[in-house]
C-alpha cells in the first residue's frame, strides 16, 4: 500500500516539474519548488508514508537534474539548512551563564539541539527508501566533486561523511566469499570496479575465481549486490613476485591443499561516495581468519602491491636520482646504451631513459638498471612523505594496518600502467600476525616504517 502512494506520488512530481527539470541547471521556478521540497523534509510532519514520499520527491528531483542543477541543489542544502547562528549562541550564552548550576545538563541538551541542523533531518529521511543508502553514498560521490569548485559545500560534507561512518560501521558490514557461482549482476560489478589490475574477460574473471583463488567483499544490508570494498587472492606456496604470472590464465592451477602463501594482490573501493569511512584494514584482518580457518597450513599473509605515486615523486625530486645510480653503474648502463640515441653519461640520462619505452625488453640493460631502481625505490617507501604520512598512497595503507615491507620485486609489473606509475616494480607487505599490533603502535606514534634489513640498507646505499 505505501510502495503505490509513493509510486504515485512519483508520477505526480515529474508531471509538475516538467521537461526542464531533466537537464540543465535550476531556473528560479525549479529552485522555489526544492526549497519547498527541503522543507517539507527538515519539517518532517506526518507518518512514514509521508516521509517516504517527501525522501522520494526529493531524489527524483535530483536525479533529474544534471551536474549545475545538482551543484545549485547541493548549496541550497549546505547554505540555507544549517543551524540557526542566533539560536546557537543564545543557547551558548546560556550553557555558560548554567556552568555549576543544577541547570547545566539542561542548558547543555538545549546547546546540543540547537547546533543539530535541518540538514541532517533532510539527509536521514532518506534512509526510509529502498535505495535509500545507495542513493546518498551516489550523493556524497557528487558533492566531492563538486567541492573543489564550492568551498561552502564543506560543512554539508562533513555532515553526511560522519552519518555515513556511522552507517558503514564495520559491526554493520557483512563479509562474504565471491565465486563463479555468484549472481552474475554481482559478478560485473566486480569488472567495473577493479581498480589495480583491470578484468579484461569474463575468462580473466573466471581466472581470479579458480579454485587457487578466493575473493572476499564487505556488503551492507541496504545495499545487498553493491560490494564496497574487496580483495582478491591467490593460494601459492612462495612469495609471488609477478603480478602477469597471478593473472595468466594459461598458469596451471595450483593445488590449494598444499598452499602455505596467501597473496592479496589487488584491493578495491568501490563506492567514491564512501572517501573517508574507512574499514579496509577490518576487511584483511577478517579475510586472514577466514584464510586460515580453511587452510590451516597457510603461514605467510602478503601483498603483491603497485607502487603508484613511485615515478611521481621520482620525477619531483631530480636529487634522489643521484642516490640511486652511482658512477659506477652509470658506467655499465652506458655500455648496454651505446646504441641509444641519449647516450647515458649522467643520472639524469637514466631518468630520461626510464621514461621512454623498450628499456624493460632488453635484459642485460634491465639487469643493469635494477640495482638502481631498487635502491630509488627502497628510499622512497622509507623517506617520501606527504605531510607527516608516508607519500605512498598503498604504503599508507598496509604500513597503518601493521605490515612491512618484505620485498621489493624488479619488472614485477609490465603492463603499461605499470612501467607509467614505478618503473614496473612491485611491493610485498607482509602481514606477521605477531607483530602487527607491534608495528600499528610504532607506525602511528612515530612514523616508524617496519622494513627487511635488506629495505633498509638499499636506502641506504
Amino acid at each position: 500500500m505505501a510502495e503505490g502512494i509513493v509510486a504515485r506520488g512519483l508520477r505526480r512530481v515529474r508531471k509538475l516539474l516538467g521537461e526542464d527539470a531533466r537537464r540543465g541547471g535550476l531556473n528560479e521556478t525549479q529552485a522555489a519548488r526544492i526549497r519547498a521540497q527541503l522543507q517539507e523534509c527538515a519539517a518532517g510532519l506526518g507518518g512514514e508514508v509521508s516521509t517516504r514520499l517527501r525522501a522520494a520527491r526529493l531524489a527524483d528531483s535530483y536525479l533529474r537534474l544534471d551536474d549545475a542543477g545538482r551543484a545549485a541543489f547541493l548549496r541550497i542544502v549546505a547554505t540555507e539548512f544549517g543551524p540557526d547562528p542566533q539560536a546557537v549562541d543564545a543557547a551558548h550564552r546560556a550553557y555558560q551563564s548554567a556552568i555549576s548550576t543544577a541547570g547545566q545538563w539542561d542548558a547543555e541538551s538545549a546547546l546540543r539541539a540547537a547546533l543539530r541542523s535541518s540538514r541532517l533531518r533532510i539527509l536521514t529521511q532518506f534512509n526510509a527508501l529502498p535505495q535509500g543508502v545507495k542513493f546518498l553514498v551516489d550523493l556524497r560521490a557528487d558533492l566531492l566533486r563538486f567541492i573543489e569548485h564550492d568551498p561552502a559545500l564543506r560543512s554539508l560534507d562533513r555532515e553526511l561523511e560522519s552519518r555515513l561512518s556511522a552507517w558503514f560501521d564495520v559491526g554493520f558490514l557483512e563479509l562474504q566469499r565471491i565465486t563463479w557461482n555468484s549472481p552474475a549482476a554481482l559478478l560485473e560489478k566486480l569488472i567495473e570496479y577493479e581498480a589495480v589490475h583491470a578484468i579484461g574477460s569474463w575468462s580473466d574473471l573466471k581466472n581470479r575465481l579458480d579454485s587457487d583463488r578466493r575473493c572476499y567483499a564487505f556488503f551492507h544490508p541496504r545495499m545487498p549486490m553493491e560490494p564496497l570494498i574487496f580483495v582478491e587472492v591467490a593460494l601459492t606456496d612462495h612469495l609471488a613476485d609477478s603480478v602477469q604470472a597471478l593473472l595468466d590464465e594459461h598458469a596451471p592451477v595450483f593445488d590449494a591443499r598444499r598452499a602455505t602463501t596467501a597473496i592479496f594482490y589487488s584491493i578495491s573501493n568501490t563506492q567514491s561516495g564512501l572517501r573517508g569511512v574507512s574499514f579496509g584494514n577490518f576487511l584483511l584482518k577478517r579475510v586472514i581468519d577466514d584464510l586460515k580457518r580453511d587452510y590451516p597450513r597457510l603461514a605467510t599473509f602478503a601483498t603483491l602491491s603497485p607502487l603508484p605515486s613511485l615515478r611521481r615523486w621520482a620525477e619531483k625530486h631530480p636529487e634522489e636520482w643521484g642516490h640511486a645510480f652511482p658512477a659506477g653503474e652509470l658506467e655499465r648502463i652506458a655500455r648496454y646504451c651505446a646504441q641509444a640515441e641519449t647516450p647515458v653519461r649522467s643520472a639524469d640520462d637514466v631518468r630520461l631513459l626510464l621514461a621512454g619505452e623498450g628499456w624493460q625488453t632488453d635484459a642485460r640493460l634491465a639487469r643493469a638498471l635494477q640495482p638502481g631502481l631498487m635502491r630509488l625505490a627502497a628510499r622512497y617507501l622509507l623517506s617520501a612523505k606527504a605531510g607527516e604520512r608516508p607519500y605512498d598512497p598503498v604504503a599508507r595503507f598496509h604500513l597503518g594496518n601493521g605490515a612491512r615491507v618484505e620485498r621489493l620485486n624488479p619488472l614485477a609489473d609490465t603492463a603499461p600502467r605499470g612501467l607509467q606509475q614505478s618503473y614496473g616494480l612491485m611491493v610485498n607487505y607482509l602481514y606477521d600476525p605477531d607483530a602487527i599490533e607491534t608495528n600499528v603502535e610504532a607506525f602511528s606514534r612515530e612514523g616508524t616504517v617496519a622494513c627487511t634489513a635488506a629495505i633498509r640498507r638499499a636506502a641506504r646505499d
